[in-house]
């Protein structure tokens, strides 16, 4: 970064700032009532009106405070701003992460919004739709819920771990991450399935869960509770040296990456559809 360029805790400012206020437009627009607008890659993989008009909201609100920027979202790809310039910021935006959760009026989805720099995720914030619960982070300046800096779980026996994950809406892909899940759980002690990469990971960053793993998240759906969890201690990687991606995302603490992650690889857990 310049000297000019804005440091992460700018960009955090930022993005706080109108997360809360996407996050306020999504919970008044849940106690309006939900409609579908559309469906994405299954019939069960819907976009509510929501998704779109937070998307635009975050989009206009980016356009004022930081017009040169570029920004990529769930709902809208790269917009109308365009790449950004090799060395500029880059903000990454999931209006409404669990979809299906706030369709379902269940208190598990999140608007999640990161800036990226030259490549590298520097600041992120999640912020629960329904509970407003909130969770930032900073490159090098730790991860945060509510004034309290968070640390991973200090769990160090892969049996005794709590592991979140979820699934897509393929059904291959949904056939595969079964036989996955039902291999791996007698060898730990128990599986959650929530419904939000974002709210997973960053319940992972402070040990509610004690690892998370998951095949096919997005840019969106990775970036700011990436940044959580790294920042609160955690592992984030993909399988077999791989970097995180659509093929997996594994969140650990150090102690439980290398038995999770031999346990993942053996059952294939980036393959299928």
């Amino acid at each position: 970064m310049t000297a000019s360029a804005p440091t992460p805790q700018d960009l955090l400012k930022i993005a706080v700032e109108v997360a809360r206020e996407a996050a306020a437009t999504a919970h008044r627009m849940r106690a309006e009532g939900v409609s579908v607008a559309a469906t994405k890659s299954t019939v069960t993989d819907v976009v509510t009106a929501a998704d779109r008009a937070v998307e635009r909201q975050v989009l206009a609100a980016l356009r004022t405070l930081r017009p040169g920027d570029a920004v990529l979202g769930e709902e809208y790809g790269a917009g109308e701003t365009g790449p950004a310039a090799e060395d500029g910021v880059r903000w990454i935006v999931d209006p409404i992460d669990g979809t299906v959760n706030y369709l379902y009026g269940l208190p598990y989805c999140a608007v999640s919004l990161a800036a990226e720099v030259a490549g590298e995720v520097v600041a992120g914030v999640v912020r629960n739709v329904a509970t407003g619960e909130e969770w930032t982070a900073t490159a090098g300046g730790g991860a945060w819920r509510d004034g309290q800096r968070l640390r991973c779980s200090a769990e160090t026996d892969l049996g005794q771990a709590l592991v979140a994950t979820g699934f897509g809406y393929d059904a291959g892909r949904r056939a595969h991450q079964a036989r996955v899940v039902a291999e791996l759980i007698p060898q730990v002690r128990d599986i959650r399935r929530m419904g939000a990469a974002a709210l997973d990971l960053c319940l992972a960053a402070e040990g509610r869960v004690d690892a998370y793993y998951e095949k096919g998240l997005a840019a969106w759906d990775l970036a700011a509770g990436g940044l959580v969890a790294r920042e609160a201690g955690l592992l984030v990687t993909g399988l077999s040296g791989r970097p995180p991606g659509p093929d997996l995302v594994l969140a650990a603490p150090p102690a439980l990456h290398e038995p999770l992650h031999t346990r993942l690889a053996a059952l294939d857990a980036s393959g299928g559809p």
